[in-house]
């Protein structure tokens, strides 16, 4: 596997590469905010956010911060190594659904405890999502469900030739 050269971290600014490996959850405080047709489905200053080496942070807002008939529960899951077996939704906005656009581990390891109860949304799927009212660009890739901010320095997993890292 070849390391891929971290971008240099600005003031203010984070580098994925300096996240930790295996991935760690963290209360925060941020402004986060989702919006669907329009719609904000969901918006929370009282979120988890995940970090792990060369991924941008993931963010997992609480159930009671999402709007009510936003998700709907949907066949399939996935499993980390880090945080254990996923669910998936499709999300809804009056008439637009999109299919397992969020995804959520009710029962995660102890290390993860604190994401129980709280749903992710994969921002590329989404007509918007807000870390602070700064407009976030989904992590590459497809699968990963990172949200970039000009606060955050990559390169990001998820690019081409970013399998192995």
């Amino acid at each position: 596997m070849i390391r891929p050269t971290p971008l240099p971290a600005g003031p203010d600014q984070e580098s994925v590469w300096s996240f930790p490996r295996p991935a760690i959850a963290l209360p925060t405080e941020a402004h986060l905010r989702v919006v669907l047709n329009g719609q904000t489905i969901a918006e929370t200053r009282r979120a988890v956010r995940t970090i792990e080496t060369s991924h941008p942070p993931t963010y997992y807002f609480p159930l009671a911060d999402i709007a009510p008939g936003a998700l709907h529960r949907v066949a399939g899951s996935s499993f980390c190594e880090w945080k254990g077996a996923a669910i998936y939704y499709d999300v809804v906005a009056g008439d637009i659904v999109r299919p397992k656009a969020a995804w959520s581990y009710p029962n995660p390891t102890a290390l993860f405890a604190s994401i129980a109860d709280h749903v992710a949304f994969y921002a590329g799927m989404m007509d918007a999502c807000f870390v602070d009212d700064e407009q976030v660009v989904p992590q590459p890739g497809g699968f990963y469900g990172g949200w970039i901010t000009s606060r955050i320095v990559g390169p990001f997993k998820g690019i081409p030739g970013s399998k192995g890292w």
